[in-house]
């Protein structure tokens, strides 16, 4: 089972996000939060698989909460989806640079809700399709690029990654298995110094490796 906190200030929202969630056979609603402080308490006394956080909250703003749970530094960092009303690129941006795996509008719908708490329990992100465009955009903009210590088979894999693919459509894409795909994934986490695929596909867009 895939274990999820919500944390939302409305709760309407956290009423709803439940519902959808707990039709799922694969995923257990643990705790709903109304505030960020007490998102972060729950968050380290349960352990939940993923959480779910809005950014507008009381106390702690999501933002903070995905910082305190995932951000740099944090030992043994938690899954954290920001799930928000607004689409914004400073959110965006601030979201994914603290440490979130995935980004998600309250619009996008039941089923990428769902896909969004898989992805990040598994590893993988999913950030709401309408922001991902300008994201990527927004990052290729923001410096003039980096050195690649990739390999041509790695850099194959992040390129395909930082256009949005899944690992298994990555390994469809470039007939590798899925543990393959994985296997190159972490290596070039390490030689690029990143910790999630988001920020790899950040790091590949800012590199160039992509076109704009």
């Amino acid at each position: 089972m895939i274990r999820v906190l919500i944390a939302d200030d409305q709760a309407m929202v956290r009423t709803g996000f439940a519902m959808i969630l707990g039709t799922q056979d694969d995923i257990e609603v643990v705790a709903q939060t109304a505030d960020g402080t007490a998102a972060v308490a729950a968050a380290r006394e349960l352990r939940p698989d993923v959480c779910l956080v809005d950014i507008r909250m009381p106390g702690l703003d999501g933002l903070e909460v995905t910082r305190r749970l995932a951000g740099p530094g944090v030992v043994d960092p938690l899954k954290v989806v920001v799930v928000t009303t607004f689409d914004l690129d400073e959110y965006v941006h601030a979201a994914l640079t603290g440490g979130a795996s995935g980004f998600l509008l309250k619009d996008a719908g039941p089923e990428l809700l769902v896909e969004a708490v898989r992805a990040a329990a598994r590893g993988d992100a999913l950030v709401s399709p309408r922001v991902t465009v300008r994201l990527l955009r927004h990052f290729a903009a923001a410096t003039a690029g980096v050195d690649n210590p990739l390999t041509g088979r790695e850099t194959d894999v992040v390129r395909a990654v930082a256009r949005g693919l899944t690992n298994a459509e990555v390994g469809a894409e470039l007939y590798l298995s899925v543990s393959t795909v994985k296997t190159h994934l972490q290596s070039a986490q390490g030689k690029v110094g990143v910790r999630n695929r988001v920020e790899l596909a950040a790091w590949a867009w800012r590199g160039g490796l992509l076109d704009p």
